[in-house]
């Protein structure tokens, strides 16, 4: 049985209170890793052309409404 199996196995037998508390910090972590990498992307640059294309769609007074793209 390999690590991630006994993981899952040993999650599967948690009490109720302990399993709330294990999908509280792994939610945690996620997104402290998450905004970790977000950080690390804007100081890569990764970031630079959505940034600069929103300013200029905003400048040019386009607002995105809805997912479909629509703009006023």
């Amino acid at each position: 049985m390999s690590t991630l199996e006994q993981i899952e196995a040993a999650i599967l037998t948690l009490p109720s209170n302990d399993f709330q508390q294990l999908r509280k910090w792994f939610a945690d972590l996620d997104y402290q890793l998450w905004d970790e990498q977000l950080e690390q992307d804007i100081v890569d640059g990764k970031l630079e052309a959505l940034a600069e294309e929103a300013i200029s769609d905003f400048k040019a007074g386009y607002w995105v409404l809805d997912w479909n793209s629509r703009r006023i």
